[in-house]
């Protein structure tokens, strides 16, 4: 049965404009410059006062709004070029013989050499790991057919080096994506050449067999290379798990010959394709958004000024529309429906380059209130000065949503008197002393760097032992939560740091 009733509900919901505003503060500079330039494409309306072009249609209307004497005088040189010109075509060049050359062409110049010196634009030149692997397969004496699996094998090569496919499934592959029937055994044969290939340990299957490699192209062979060959292959586990101990006892052999012959070992390269430059991958650059300048004492900060382009609307458009209020142009449908779609665009321009403003104050503000947070770190640069900071301390300063403060520290980054940081590295949990204090997690983890450093290599310092120093710092901290700080900071365990 169909009835009506009213239903008062209460929601709360986003517009387009704010979302798309969350969207421009998490961008970072570079992103936000191609944002913009996005923008500038598809609307017309929009434009950036630094353009050149921009700058250029402003001289353009300057000129056209001279006075008609000014409109003379181009006239009147405009016929001296003419002239000029009709004397430059009928050069005396044109009636000489090469031997009538005047002497002043055939004598030396000694002018300044800067004016005759082309500058021309440096390109990296280089060759490309496979392409390498290439260069030495064409110089190999083999068959149509041999040439093709090699290639095969190359092509599955990693970027370090390594080939981690299965020649069983490589069998497959050729059988049916190139009508070549093959088996593993000949596969490991072409294999093999390629392992002879430089640099050596390409075509290697695991790490294991990549050192070995290299061992065996070697030009000198000591008691040193020979006994690294040996504990690679006999003992290659226990060597990676640096059982030391073990390997001595095994091998009967002395502290000394086992520190000759890892010596040996570490002289390798684990990776032997990463020594090849990726030419199409270019190197990455950090932007930072905001810069710190301390001046005596006195912070100042600085943001980025892609950040903050100049961004205006064009003035024909809007003379465009003032025509029309006025009723300065015709009402046909074809005007009105250009009207509406330049009415569209101005307001999509405006809006945009409001966001864009917002976005800016947004950041300047969140940023100022980690500076002023942070002022003495910043002061300083040292990290034990840091205090203990969340999301929620800046959002009350700023008073702003906690997401939003998170969509502003993502991905920024800020450059200081100490280098250049990431935002998010400046937000840290608190963790209280013996005395009550509060202190950045940041501090604790800085302690915990210095004495991993200062230790021992031959006995490095167990998580037990770094516990017991942190609380003799006054440092309460469980031996779980030293774990997690050491794994935090990319430092393996007390067993595989040690050194012999």
């Amino acid at each position: 049965m169909l009835y009506q009733r009213l239903q008062q509900r209460l929601q709360q919901k986003l517009s387009p404009q704010q979302i798309q505003l969350m969207k421009l503060l998490q961008l970072p500079t570079m992103a936000l410059e191609q944002r913009i330039k996005e923008e500038l494409e598809i609307n017309p309306v929009l434009e950036d006062a630094n353009d050149e072009l921009t700058q250029q249609d402003e001289r353009v209307e300057d000129e056209n709004s001279q006075d008609e004497s000014e409109s003379e005088t181009e006239e009147l040189e405009t016929e001296v070029e003419e002239i000029e010109k009709v004397d430059d075509e009928v050069s005396l060049e044109d009636y000489m013989d090469d031997d009538d050359t005047p002497d002043y062409k055939l004598s030396n110049y000694e002018g300044n050499a800067d004016e005759d010196k082309r500058n021309e634009i440096p390109f990296s030149v280089g060759q490309s790991f496979q392409e390498n692997l290439f260069t030495q397969l064409g110089l190999q004496d083999l068959t149509e057919r041999e040439y093709q699996i090699a290639e095969y094998i190359i092509g599955n090569l990693d970027d370090s080096g390594y080939l981690h496919r299965e020649l069983t499934a490589m069998v497959d592959d050729l059988a049916f994506n190139q009508n070549i029937t093959t088996t593993v055994k000949e596969l490991e044969a072409m294999l093999k050449i390629i392992q002879d290939f430089e640099p050596y340990g390409v075509g290697a299957r695991n790490l294991q067999e990549c050192l070995l490699i290299q061992l065996h192209h070697k030009e000198y062979s000591n008691d040193a290379t020979l006994l690294a060959k040996r504990i690679l292959q006999e003992l290659f586990e226990d060597f990676t798990r640096k059982h030391y101990d073990k390997i001595e006892q095994r091998l009967l052999i002395t502290n000394e010959q086992l520190k000759d012959a890892i010596h040996e070992i570490l002289k390798l390269n684990p990776k032997p394709g990463s020594s090849f430059v990726d030419l199409a991958k270019p190197n990455q650059y950090i932007t930072p958004d905001f810069t710190i300048y301390n001046t005596d004492g006195i912070l100042e900060l600085v943001i980025n000024s892609k950040n903050a382009p100049d961004l205006r609307i064009n003035k024909s458009y809007l003379n465009m529309i003032e025509g029309a209020a006025a009723n300065k142009v015709s009402k046909s449908n074809h005007d009105k429906d250009l009207i509406v779609f330049v009415k569209q665009k101005l307001d999509s321009a405006q809006w945009f380059i409001d966001m864009i403003k917002q976005r800016q104050d947004t950041l300047l503000r969140t940023m100022r209130a980690i500076m002023n947070f942070q002022k003495e770190y910043f002061l300083e640069g040292d990290e034990t000065s840091l205090k203990p900071m969340i999301l929620k301390d800046i959002a009350e300063i700023v008073h702003l949503d906690i997401s939003t403060i998170s969509r502003v520290v993502n991905s920024k980054y800020v450059h200081t008197p100490f280098g250049t940081f990431l935002l998010k590295s400046f937000f840290s949990e608190a963790l209280h002393t013996d005395t009550g204090e509060e202190v950045s997690t940041r501090e604790v983890k800085k302690i915990l760097m210095d004495c991993i450093e200062g230790e021992s290599k031959t006995k490095p310092l167990t998580d037990d032992q770094l516990t017991d120093i942190l609380k003799e710092k006054g440092y309460t901290i469980a031996r779980r939560t030293v774990a997690k700080y050491r794994e935090i900071l990319d430092i393996p365990v007390a067993r595989m740091r040690r050194e012999i």
